[in-house]
């Protein structure tokens, strides 16, 4: 989808007064409106009277860079794409579009952040590592095949419609030769293998490597704080992660793999004060950042790991959609705590937990209790029919995802910028705003918003209110009225 709006950038209007809202997308709580787009002329004009609510920008405050949203890419979730795949080429490429597809003024999502598992997990049909030779500490028999293909597959047909893709990787467990207990459902890592664990982690990024599939950055350990018998986990404490983390970090530098980032962590925001703080204080040079789940906390408990190492980096790897879940429910929830509020705290990623499952939530690993009924919901849903339904989680991020995808082939990411809101009516806008820089100097930069009205009054009686806003930037005004759902709109301007 590309229209006229596309131009204003280049056009040779350098003035405040010629700045112009062009291109709005919109999702409503009744689904009258589902990730639709619109182009509206709205003018930023000369201040009058405030409204009802007033969403004041703040340019001069630039934040972290925002890389992306989307999901994990479970076993269960690419089987099932390439079975759709297998069963209906056609309506799998059209799906996969629609997920992926970052180009500028694409009828897409853009997606463009996806979590792979190390091996088994929870959505898997078997419990597996890439190396299950007991006692191979030399890793001698190590075999990223052991992986279902259709992992590498639909990674590959991904990266084919999103070359900007970022993988990030994590274990669920290490192998069960290296832990107590000699499984992979439950218990820890014995210390012995803490070396042989970074050898591990450092092979499996070479096999991504051989697969032609770059990484963006890996993980020590999927939820350490957690040790559940039923599925692929690992108990691991803060002085392992740190120590594997370390040894990890040095034979990346020595073999090629420099850039790729550690990330630590990788559980809920419960602990934000806690387990991440103390693995900076042992590990910092190690790791780029951790990463956060939402399961056990608040949104604000991020805070808590940014106070103490502003400079890290944040990321929110997983959540998940319960199915028979209320839609509209769901839709405020995500934004105001995943795909506005964990930005707003810091978040440079928002990703849900798989990326498809079919309409029971499966297929899971026989015997895991971790979704239990009525099981996890996927991103979308495939059918057995070989046709497919998106859900709540898609909407709410791909009204987030619009705001910060490049402006320009090779360009960059947009960067979170200071938003707050006044007016009688402050309390029903949820609002993130971000800048998106452009590889010419002569262009001008794009300006977002993202805004949850969840003005329905359900505390009392049901009566969704739309909400007339004004939207205040570098001493202008433009008005609109924001209708009960997510609303993702821009405007181009001069760079700051």
């Amino acid at each position: 989808m590309r229209s006229s709006c596309f131009l204003v950038p280049q056009l040779a209007l350098h003035g405040v007064a010629s700045l112009q809202i062009q291109d709005i997308w919109t999702t409503t709580w009744d689904r009258s409106d589902l990730f639709t787009y619109s182009q509206p002329t709205i003018d930023f004009v000369t201040p009058g009277p405030i409204a009802s609510a007033d969403i004041a920008i703040d340019d001069s405050s630039v934040y972290q860079t925002v890389y992306g949203f989307g999901a994990a890419l479970t076993d269960s979730s690419a089987g099932l794409l390439n079975d759709l795949k297998t069963q209906n080429s056609a309506s799998y490429w059209q799906l996969m579009d629609y997920l992926f597809n970052a180009t500028d003024g694409a009828n897409a999502a853009g997606f463009s952040y996806i979590r792979v598992p190390l091996g088994a997990s929870d959505f898997s049909t078997d419990a597996y590592s890439y190396d299950d030779m007991s006692g191979d500490t030399s890793l001698n028999h190590f075999n990223i095949d052991v992986a279902p293909s259709d992992v590498f597959s639909v990674l590959k047909d991904i990266m084919s419609i999103n070359n900007m893709l970022r993988v990030h990787v994590v274990p669920w467990s290490p192998p069960a030769w290296m832990k107590s207990g000699d499984t992979m459902d439950g218990g820890s890592l014995d210390s012995q293998h803490i070396s042989t664990m970074a050898s591990y982690l450092l092979k499996s990024l070479q096999g991504f490597q051989s697969e032609a599939i770059p990484v963006y950055a890996i993980s020590i350990q999927n939820e350490p704080e957690n040790s559940n018998p039923t599925y692929p986990t690992c108990s691991m404490p803060v002085a392992t992660e740190a120590q594997i983390g370390i040894a990890l970090r040095t034979l990346m530098n020595n073999h090629g793999f420099s850039s790729t980032k550690i990330i630590g962590y990788e559980h809920n925001w419960g602990d934000a004060a806690n387990y991440p703080v103390q693995l900076m204080q042992q590990a910092e040079s190690s790791f780029a950042g951790v990463s956060f789940h939402c399961y056990e906390g608040s949104v604000s408990d991020q805070a808590e790991f940014t106070s103490h190492y502003p400079t890290k980096e944040v990321y929110l790897t997983e959540c998940t959609g319960t199915i028979g879940s209320d839609w509209w429910s769901d839709i405020k929830w995500y934004m105001d705590n995943l795909f506005i509020g964990s930005i707003t705290y810091g978040a440079s990623s928002g990703l849900m937990w798989n990326l498809a499952l079919d309409g029971n939530g499966q297929p899971t690993l026989p015997g895991t209790n971790s979704c239990s009924s009525p099981g996890c919901r996927g991103v979308v849903q495939i059918n057995n029919d070989a046709t497919w339904s998106i859900n709540q989680e898609f909407y709410a991020m791909a009204q987030a995802s619009k705001a910060i995808l490049p402006r320009d082939v090779g360009g960059p990411w947009g960067q979170r910028i200071g938003v707050s809101v006044g007016g009688s009516h402050d309390w029903a806008l949820v609002v993130g705003a971000y800048v998106t820089g452009r590889v010419s100097s002569t262009d001008w930069d794009r300006y977002s918003i993202v805004v949850l009205n969840w003005d329905d009054s359900s505390s009392t009686t049901w009566d969704p209110v739309p909400v007339e806003a004004t939207i205040e930037f570098r001493g202008m005004q433009a008005t609109y009225t924001f209708p009960v759902g997510i609303t993702t709109l821009w405007w181009y301007a001069e760079p700051n």
